[in-house]
């Protein structure tokens, strides 16, 4: 009879262990899907939670920026024995929705949301000896930024039959704004072959350049807060052109530089005729040259037989009678 009743009694203690309630456990519940909030406005981190409150209890909000691990989150409130203890950088805009929270909700409210607001937040119960699970749920926030006015750029050889890279990029936006170029004015655009874009990038290739690829492209970023814009002068250059532009300027300065050496040669060759003619020179002898002392005036006598103005022998033909006269010993 004993040996009947030993199973019996063991499958009916085996079954009292398995009925046995494990005990409260702490459940916390969070958004599934990501929350998003416009820059300078107000986030409600919706978290909610069960269990049975006790003197132990501990509310805990952190932060973890985008890409890092939990292991890195840095707190911004707590809530432990009665009392609530903001910190860290967003102590003065966090606060919670309820407070104290011990009726099960435990929602963060965060104002005037900035840019670096966007990452992760964890919602930590802790609450002894509830420890069956780990009381923790994440909720990815991204605060929403309009984009801030590209910058618009060029490189690439501006020539015809070159090629140019347009380049545009807004340094804010969330989420990432999108790029488009267009062309302004009533000219063509340019044939799908010879445009290519990228709208993440903001990128813009114009192969096959021509003159008629000059002109003003306008590019706009784009997301769901807003759009910003730019603008970029194309200025498309021929190099024939420069080359023909520089040989004509070469024969016009060729031109005037034979212009001026003629006008000078002319000019110095009237200015040789208008000259004086020349003396001669201390060196040179004249035949009819006085000699040094003797006067240029030379008397004129009259001559009473002839009735006739005669002038007096010079000193040059005394000296030749003188030579012709015979000597008397």
């Amino acid at each position: 009879m004993a040996r009947l009743l030993r199973p019996l009694l063991c499958g009916a203690l085996l079954g009292l262990i398995c009925m046995t309630d494990p005990g409260p456990a702490v459940e916390v519940h969070v958004p599934a899907e990501p929350l998003s909030t416009p820059v300078g406005k107000t986030a409600e981190l919706t978290c909610s939670y069960s269990t049975s409150v006790t003197d132990t209890f501990v509310l805990e909000w952190s932060f973890v920026q985008p890409g890092k691990p939990i292991s890195e989150s840095h707190p911004i409130l707590y809530f432990t024995s009665g009392h609530l203890y903001p910190t860290g950088s967003m102590a003065k805009r966090a606060s919670l929705l309820q407070n104290p929270p011990t009726a099960g909700v435990a929602t963060l409210k965060l104002t005037d949301v900035r840019p670096s607001d966007t990452g992760t937040y964890l919602c930590h119960v802790n609450n002894p000896p509830d420890f069956y699970t780990n009381g923790l749920g994440l909720i990815n926030l991204t605060v929403l930024v309009p984009p801030s006015s590209p910058l618009c750029s060029q490189t690439g050889q501006i020539s015809v039959g070159g090629s140019a890279a347009l380049r545009c990029s807004s340094s804010e936006g969330a989420p990432r704004p999108v790029y488009n170029w267009a062309r302004l004015g009533s000219s063509p655009t340019p044939s799908a072959g010879s445009m290519m874009q990228d709208e993440v990038s903001g990128q813009l290739i114009l192969s096959n350049l021509s003159l008629a690829s000059s002109g003003t492209y306008r590019c706009v970023a784009t997301n769901q807060m807003g759009s910003a814009s730019c603008e970029l002068t194309l200025s498309v250059t021929d190099p024939s052109k420069g080359r023909v532009a520089g040989a004509v300027i070469g024969a016009l300065l060729g031109v005037l530089f034979l212009s001026i050496a003629a006008f000078c040669l002319i000019r110095f060759q009237k200015d040789r005729r208008k000259r004086p003619t020349e003396t001669y020179g201390g060196s040179d002898l004249r035949e009819d040259a006085m000699a040094p002392g003797l006067s240029e005036q030379i008397p004129v006598r009259a001559d009473s037989s002839s009735g006739l103005l005669e002038r007096p022998p010079s000193a040059s033909t005394v000296s030749t009678t003188k030579a012709k006269l015979p000597m008397v010993v």
